[in-house]
């Protein structure tokens, strides 16, 4: 189903989390939506492929 989403709990440092969040909110968007973003930037730094079908439409830039 599209835009179907695998949900998770994810443990984070406080300070890790807050520079995140201040990212989120300087890109206008959600420290989710960031979290995906910086991991979708690192895997293609890594040279993995994201399959394009499961890309979302959101604001990554």
């Amino acid at each position: 189903m599209p835009g179907e989403r695998k949900a998770f709990a994810l443990r984070l440092d406080p300070a890790l989390f807050n520079a995140i969040a201040r990212l989120a909110g300087a890109d206008l968007r959600s420290v989710n939506a960031e979290i995906e973003f910086l991991l979708r930037e690192a895997l293609r730094a890594r040279g993995v492929k994201v399959d394009a079908s499961k890309e979302t439409g959101g604001n990554d830039r």
